[in-house]
């Protein structure tokens, strides 16, 4: 049984559960580039030929991106998913696809805006990850517009941000959240120009999982104009772990690899924890 010492708003996350994810997202990560021309020949085949799974999955996608307009007013929830669907010609109680309801409305922009911020990162950033190591003074300024760049993506949504959190963190929703999370934070180290192969290559994503989430939740409860006081706070928690991160490496090469997470997963729970108290939060479930 994994033990749980890293937190999502409201719920804990296992770390073992965190690094398995992370695993297989590197291993996805090269196999799709390995990919022989004669596999891709077969999918460019495949792909023609339209399944109705793949229809299914289309008409989902498209209805669930038209009930986004929706959301400021009627929340994450299914009737904004019935509303998204009558503006686009299908009739609302085509909900019924959605079993899961509003969680499936904030899993969509989740890897929505996951997917918008790998592709800004990716023009800004891309030449990185081939070049020369990149020092890590020289890696926080592009993790830090990564993190500001993907928080402001959730500003039109904010009053209803809370409940978009309360949704992914009951239970069977939990996995969903800690994928997006997982894709979110290995994306932004990759083309931040992180190419550890060491134990530092986890506690790195720890860390700034955890930053991130405080930052988050920090954003939910600042009314300073363009959200400064946030930007701030972002700013003194990349501090802090980078400072962390310089400790772990000098020390990692002397200790056993679980006292290097265990340091990382302590720091990720005091950011946690600092955000909750600038909340006035207090959760204990």
């Amino acid at each position: 049984m994994a033990v749980y010492n890293f937190i999502l708003p409201g719920r804990t996350i296992a770390v073992n559960g965190f690094r398995s994810l992370l695993n297989s997202r590197v291993l996805s990560r090269y196999r799709s580039n390995n990919t022989t021309d004669h596999q891709k020949e077969e999918q460019n085949e495949s792909s023609n030929k339209e399944t109705e799974e793949e229809y299914e999955k289309k008409t989902k996608t498209k209805i669930l991106t038209a009930s986004m307009n929706f959301v400021p007013e009627l929340g994450w929830s299914r009737q904004a998913i019935s509303a998204g669907a009558e503006s686009i010609g299908y009739p609302g109680i085509i909900h019924g696809m959605f079993p899961n309801g509003g969680a499936e409305l904030v899993a969509h922009f989740y890897s929505t805006c996951n997917s918008e911020l790998n592709n800004i990162l990716k023009e800004k950033y891309g030449t990185i990850q081939t070049g020369p190591v990149i020092k890590l003074e020289d890696r926080s300024e592009p993790i830090y517009f990564a993190v500001e760049t993907r928080l402001r993506m959730i500003i039109p949504y904010k009053k209803n941000w809370p409940q978009a959190i309360a949704l992914m963190t009951l239970p069977p929703n939990v996995p969903t959240a800690l994928a997006n999370l997982v894709t979110l934070v290995d994306d932004i180290c990759y083309y931040a120009g992180d190419r550890s192969v060491d134990i530092n290559w986890y506690t790195k994503r720890v860390v700034l999982a955890g930053i991130y989430k405080s930052t988050e939740l920090y954003m939910l409860q600042d009314n300073s104009e363009d959200h400064k006081q946030t930007w701030s706070f972002l700013k003194r928690r990349m501090e802090d772990a980078s400072q962390l991160q310089r400790i772990i490496s000098a020390t990692s090469d002397l200790q056993h690899p679980e006292q290097t997470l265990k340091q990382a997963k302590e720091i990720a729970n005091a950011t946690i924890i600092t955000a909750r108290n600038i909340l006035g939060l207090n959760w204990h479930r």
